[in-house]
């Protein structure tokens, strides 16, 4: 069971930090380059981004970071390992908020993007509707992320700690 529940936290860990680092990505540099351009860029480059982004590698990391925390936080109920649980728990939580925003803010207004129509003068309507709010979710998504990765990998130092 040890080898298992180190395993899981790990895989927590590194599926969580490579969501962390997409949301990241996108807070400082995708969005701010995408800020740069004109209305039509930006909507259809994110719609793109948005289109292509749903593929095998996003779905392992995003929903296994998810799936891998449960899994570490059911392997670490037990009393021996039990010192690591809160540090998991807490991770979650914060990844409960990342899902939480994605759901309610990011996915509802990419999903407008995705109807809207590519009339250039609804394009500025569009993007004003769209980008302070996504952004804004996204930097939440991103701190959110980084803080439940932080937590795991204090997780991770505490495992060790029990195990050395």
């Amino acid at each position: 069971m040890g080898v298992l529940s180190t395993a899981s936290l790990f895989a927590a860990t590194v599926t969580t930090g490579l969501t962390a680092g997409l949301f990241a990505a996108f807070a400082y540099a995708v969005m701010p380059g995408l800020a740069r351009t004109d209305d039509r860029t930006l909507v259809l480059a994110m719609r793109r981004i948005n289109e292509s982004i749903l593929n095998g590698w996003f779905a392992v990391c995003f929903g296994g970071a998810l799936l891998f925390t449960l899994v570490a936080a059911a392997l670490h109920l037990g009393a021996e390992r039990r010192a690591v649980l809160p540090w998991i728990v807490a991770g979650l939580v914060l990844y409960l908020v990342v899902l939480g925003v994605t759901a309610v803010v990011n996915v509802p207004l990419n999903n407008v993007l995705a109807r809207a129509s590519d009339d250039a003068t609804d394009l500025a309507a569009l993007r004003a509707r769209f980008e302070v709010t996504w952004v804004r979710g996204n930097v939440v998504r991103a701190v959110a992320s980084t803080g439940a990765f932080g937590l795991l990998a204090w997780a991770l130092v505490v495992e060790g700690r029990l195990l050395g």
